[in-house]
């Protein structure tokens, strides 16, 4: 009495604290991820670990003859990874356990199969000691497609890469809690809070077109392997290209409609790499090579590899200078095939060097016939201060600021204002070269030049959801800065609009539509390798651009690399079966639209029989990486 009347509290709390506790865990929910249109492309799938109570299972066969047999055997019924000795082995071994995994990750179906067994009045006062542990295991519908971008998350919801890395915090819940104890009259008292679900990210990403980009992707390296092995039996490759990409956006607001890239992973098996080595070559890999492979497979082409843009720079130059007023678009220039740079003993030369040159060209002209003499002469006029200025303008250099994690920084791969004073970094500069970029500056930059001048930052999550569907956060595009004036803007996209009607991007056109872009074709370092990066990008309509698509092609496999016609014909089939889905009018008939059908056909026929398509690349692009057009190797501008 004395004990209890002085310390009972005290005494209270430690008997309550040696009494049992029992906690389960019910877990959240991770958000799903889904395109515009709702298409899920990320989800999460409930899924059970069964879990065998030997103590009970064991106790109740001593109440109910016979529970065991019938337990093992539905059991093992209901789950066919499921072995009956293998519980047999455990209630021998273990009688007193009370938690032993028999599976893990079991679907839905088959925990409900079992249960509306158990259920069953045959199995009355039969089945015990059986319970289910519930966890969720993340699915991707459309297993491979918008890979590097989606990402993927591990066990544990833990993002990877892509999406669900850089969003991981908004995609994961809280988990709940089932919990209860013995209180001092010894009732259990149970308690249970709820688990919070994850919210979702909603995407500009469109997966009709993506799925659209990815097949003209896929198509070209396909073709061009195929060709390469059977002309080459005896150096067979195993990829159509080293990388190929494609960006599509909307020009208007940044918004990523399709980010595809080749080769590709599933993202339901992300660490599988037999698509790409042999049983044989697997076994040889140690654990840091192959994860070496598996982060070259997972990187998200566009927004990490830097490479030298070419040609399809010439169009920033030509911005600059009518921005800054120094050009009008009256002016003319004199293409005699190259042009003597101060301070530099060889002759920097044009695309059309072999042939004496272009002869007098327009800005247009210029554009149209990719340049290189012409373009230097401009830059000349612009001027290094001013170039400098509006590469930054522009946003080169710089991070885009796209919501993906990995984007690569270019900061250190311009030249700085000083180093621009040199003749020879300018010219090389002015026609793309001798400095890096990414497919996402590029292409954002690009972008302010068709929209009247606005540069978007780039993004792929447009809206955030609770779990209900109900709207947490409306993402609206962003305005940067300005980067020309509209009368600029206006200007390109006539200018551009003439490469594609009349000069080295006809490839891209499509029947109907009216097309802008530029070609670029860069000879990759160390020059003379005959290794080429050959791209364009292009946007439609001219009118009113709705949008942009950019496609680079990285070492594809056939001998002569040097053709843009390469990006353009995977250019083509996006704008082909991009505009019409989109609803974007076409100008041609329905019989017009089909003799251009037909003659597409026609076309790709013959391409297969004598691989046409990369003979007709209008004269001039086809070299535009000429080895000699740029400083040797061991020049200071080649550190880039």
């Amino acid at each position: 009495m004395y004990i209890q009347h002085s310390s009972g509290d005290k005494y209270e709390k430690i008997v309550l604290a040696q009494q049992h506790y029992d906690s389960t865990i019910i877990p959240f929910q991770r958000g799903d991820i889904v395109d515009s249109r709702g298409t899920v492309l990320a989800t999460s799938v409930d899924v059970y670990n069964v879990i065998l109570d030997c103590k009970v299972l064991n106790g109740n066969e001593e109440k109910h003859e016979g529970s065991v047999s019938a337990t093992v055997n539905l059991v093992a019924s209901c789950f066919s990874e499921i072995d009956k000795e293998d519980i047999r082995n455990q209630l021998e071994k273990h009688p007193k356990s009370q938690y032993f995994v028999l599976a893990k990750k079991v679907p839905y179906e088959e925990m409900a199969e079992f249960e509306e067994k158990k259920a069953d009045k045959s199995n009355k006062n039969k089945i015990y000691g059986i319970w289910f542990e519930k966890e969720y295991v993340r699915q991707y519908p459309y297993g491979s497609l918008a890979a590097s971008t989606i990402g993927y998350a591990s066990s544990g919801n833990v993002g990877v890469i892509g999406l669900e890395n850089k969003y991981s915090n908004i995609l994961n819940g809280i988990n709940g809690r089932t919990y209860g104890y013995l209180n001092s009259d010894s009732n259990l008292e149970q308690t249970t809070i709820d688990a919070t679900n994850g919210n979702n990210i909603v995407l500009s990403l469109d997966v009709n077109i993506q799925t659209i980009a990815e097949k003209a992707i896929a198509d070209f390296n396909n073709e061009k392997l195929a060709q390469w092995n059977a002309d080459h039996p005896d150096e067979p490759k195993s990829q159509g290209s080293l990388h190929t990409a494609a960006l599509v956006m909307n020009p208007k607001t940044g918004e990523i409609l399709a980010m595809a890239q080749y080769p590709s992973f599933d993202l339901n098996n992300p660490r599988d790499l037999s698509a790409y080595y042999t049983e044989e070559q697997l076994a040889e890999m140690t654990t840091d090579q192959k994860m070496d492979q598996l982060n070259k497979i997972w990187q998200n082409f566009p927004i990490t590899y830097t490479y030298e843009p070419g040609s399809t720079f010439k169009p920033f130059t030509v911005a600059m200078g009518l921005e800054s007023g120094v050009l009008n678009g009256n002016e003319t220039y004199f293409c005699d095939g190259g042009e003597m740079i101060s301070g530099y003993p060889k002759l920097v030369k044009c695309v059309a060097h072999s042939k004496g040159g272009h002869g007098t060209q327009t800005i247009a002209d210029a554009l149209s016939n990719s340049c290189n003499d012409a373009l230097m002469q401009m830059v000349r006029v612009i001027g290094p201060d001013t170039f400098a200025d509006y590469q930054s303008i522009f946003g080169f250099g710089q991070k885009t600021g796209i919501d993906l994690t990995g984007e690569a920084s270019t900061a250190g791969l311009i030249y700085s204002r000083e180093d621009l004073h040199s003749a020879i970094n300018l010219a090389t500069n002015s026609f793309g070269q001798n400095f890096n970029t990414t497919m996402i500056q590029l292409g954002t930059g690009f972008c302010s030049l068709v929209n009247g001048g606005n540069l978007y930052e780039p993004h792929l999550v447009t809206k955030i959801t609770d779990s209900n569907g109900n709207t947490i956060q409306e993402i609206e595009p962003t305005v940067l800065k300005k980067t020309v004036s509209s009368e600029v803007s206006d200007m390109m996209k006539e200018y551009l609009h003439y490469v594609v009607s009349n000069g080295t991007g006809k490839t891209a056109g499509v029947d109907g539509y009216t097309i802008g872009g530029k070609t670029g074709t860069a000879e990759k370092l160390p020059r003379g390798n005959h290794k080429y990066l050959v791209s364009f990008i292009g946007f439609a309509p001219v009118e009113d651009p709705q949008l942009v698509v950019y496609v680079i092609v990285d070492e594809p496999s056939v001998d002569d690399q040097a053709h843009s016609s390469f990006a353009q014909e995977i250019v083509h089939n996006i704008f082909a079966n991009a505009l019409p889905y989109l609803g974007v009018e076409s100008s041609l008939t329905e019989e017009e639209e089909q003799a251009a059908a037909d003659a597409l056909t026609e076309a790709a026929q013959q391409s297969n029989v004598d691989e046409g398509v990369a003979e007709d690349t209008p004269e001039g692009e086809a070299s535009t990486a000429d080895p000699d057009a740029t400083p040797d190797d061991g020049d200071e501008s080649d550190e880039h």
